[in-house]
C-alpha cells in the first residue's frame, strides 16, 4: 500500500507525496503527460530529444549533471509513446537542490542553436548504434507501422524518420517545450523521508511562479478494428531468424490488461512456462521465445517473439505459435497454473515498489492514467481473474484477423 497526499498548485501542478521514514534518501520524479503519440506525424522524434535537451542547460543551471553529482545524486529519464519521465534520488537534506533543478529547466531551458545542435547529433548517434548497426534493431520500426495504420503508435520514439529530428529549428523546439512541459502538464511525485507539508511549501516556492501552458486536449485517431490479417517478410544479416505476431489489446485502464498479463505470464514466463516447455525444450522449434504485453496507455499489443532453431521453417514456426495461443482460447487455464502466474504477479509488484523511486514512479503514473490511488488496487484485479476470464480475452484476442506478421529473417548466406 502506498500511502500518498496530493495537492495541486494554482499554475495546475499536481504535487503527489508519500512519506517513508526508514531511509536517508528522498526521491523526486516529475512525470510529463507527453509521449512519441503527441507529435505531428511529419515532426515525430520531438519528445525524446527533449529528454536529452532537458539535461542541456537551463537558465541558472548550465550543467545538471554537475549539480546533481555534487549533492550525492543519481539522475534519469526515459521516454515512451506515452509520457517522459525524470527522477532523482538524493539525500534527504539536499531535498530542495533537486527541486531547484526540475524547476529551473521547467521555467526556462536553455534553447540555443549549440545544444540544439549537440542532442540533435546524441540522437542521430543513438539512431545508428540502436536502429541500424545493431542486429534486430529496425524490427519496431517495421512492426509498429504494420500493426498500426492510423494512431500515432504507428511510430517509434525515435520517430518515424530520423530526419524529422535532424531538420528541426528551433522554433520548433520552443513550441513543443511550451506546449508540453509546462506545470499543467506535469505530476511532481516526491518519496521519501519527507514531512507532506514541508515539502508542499518547497515544491510551492519553486514551482508556483512558472506560468501555466494550454490545456493538453489530446484528439488522437482511434485505430480501426483490424480485419484481416497482416503479413510482412525482410530478410537481414542477423545469427537467427525471428517470428514477430502481435495481437490488439485493450487499453491500460481496462480490468482485461491484467488478463492479457496474466496470459502472457502462463504462455512463457520462465522455465515451466507452456511454450518455453512444447517449443523451446520438447519440440526444439525455437532457442528463445517470449509473450508479452506492450503496456501502452490507449489499445496495445500483445506480442510473441520466438528465434527460429535452425532449420526449421517459419510457416512452421508460425503454425506452433498458433495452436498455442488456440489452446488457451479453446480450453480452461488449470487453476493451479492460474495461482502460480498470480503469485509470481503479486511478488513482481511488491518488488517494484521496493525503492523510494519505485513508489514515486507508480503514483506519478497513476495519477496520470486518472487516480493515483489506482497504483494500490492491482493486486485486487489480478486475484479477480478467472479461467473463464483468460478464455474470454483469448477467444476474442487471437483471432487471425487481429493478427501481425513480422518474419525477420536472417540471409541464406549466413
Amino acid at each position: 500500500m502506498i500511502d500518498f497526499e496530493k495537492t495541486t498548485l494554482p499554475n495546475g501542478l499536481t504535487l503527489l507525496t508519500h512519506q517513508e521514514r526508514n531511509t536517508s534518501l528522498v526521491s523526486v520524479n516529475i512525470l510529463y503527460n507527453v509521449g512519441a503519440r503527441d507529435e505531428n506525424p511529419d515532426r515525430t522524434g520531438f519528445a525524446h530529444l527533449f529528454e536529452h535537451l532537458m539535461f542541456g542547460g537551463s537558465a541558472n543551471i548550465p550543467s545538471y549533471d554537475q549539480v546533481a553529482d555534487n549533492v550525492g545524486a543519481e539522475n534519469n529519464a526515459f521516454t515512451n509513446n506515452d509520457i517522459t519521465n525524470y527522477y532523482i534520488t538524493l539525500p534527504k537534506q539536499n531535498l530542495e537542490t533537486a527541486l531547484w533543478l526540475e524547476s529551473d529547466r521547467m521555467n526556462l531551458l536553455d534553447f540555443s542553436e549549440k545544444s540544439l545542435s549537440v542532442q540533435k547529433n546524441v540522437v542521430t548517434e543513438e539512431y545508428r548504434q540502436r536502429y541500424i548497426n545493431q542486429p534486430y534493431g529496425d524490427l519496431w520500426l517495421l512492426l509498429r507501422p504494420l500493426a498500426y495504420k492510423v494512431h500515432p503508435y504507428r511510430w517509434c520514439t525515435i520517430g518515424k524518420d530520423i530526419a524529422h529530428v535532424q531538420d528541426a529549428t528551433l522554433g520548433d523546439v520552443e513550441d513543443f517545450f511550451y506546449r508540453y512541459y509546462r506545470p499543467n502538464n506535469a505530476i511532481v511525485a516526491v518519496a521519501g523521508n519527507i514531512d507532506h507539508a514541508e515539502v508542499q511549501d518547497l515544491v510551492a516556492k519553486w514551482f508556483g511562479d512558472i506560468p501555466h501552458g494550454p490545456a493538453n486536449k489530446r484528439c488522437l485517431p482511434a485505430e480501426p478494428e483490424q480485419t484481416e490479417a497482416r503479413e510482412q517478410t525482410v530478410r537481414r544479416n542477423v545469427p537467427a531468424s525471428v517470428i514477430v505476431k502481435s495481437y490488439k489489446m485493450c487499453n491500460r485502464l481496462s480490468p482485461d490488461y491484467y488478463v492479457f498479463d496474466l496470459i502472457s505470464d502462463i504462455l512463457s514466463n520462465g522455465k515451466s512456462s507452456r511454450m518455453y516447455n512444447e517449443l523451446v525444450k520438447r519440440r526444439r522449434l525455437f532457442t528463445k521465445i517470449d509473450a508479452y504485453i506492450t503496456g501502452d496507455i490507449d489499445e496495445g499489443q500483445f506480442v510473441v517473439s520466438g528465434y527460429l532453431a535452425d532449420g526449421v521453417s517459419p510457416q512452421a514456426a508460425d503454425e506452433a505459435i498458433v495452436e498455442q495461443l488456440q489452446s488457451i482460447a479453446t480450453q480452461y487455464v488449470d487453476e493451479y497454473e492460474l495461482q502460480k502466474v498470480k503469485n509470481n504477479a503479486e511478488a513482481a509488484l511488491l518488488q517494484s515498489q521496493y525503492k523510494c523511486i519505485d513508489r514515486a514512479m507508480r503514483i506519478a503514473y497513476f495519477e496520470n492514467l486518472g487516480d493515483a490511488a489506482l497504483a494500490n488496487t492491482e493486486p485486487q484485479m489480478y486475484a479477480r481473474i478467472t479461467p473463464y476470464d483468460v478464455q474470454r480475452v483469448a477467444k476474442a484476442a487471437f483471432q487471425p484477423r487481429r493478427c501481425a506478421t513480422l518474419y525477420y529473417l536472417k540471409n541464406e548466406n549466413n
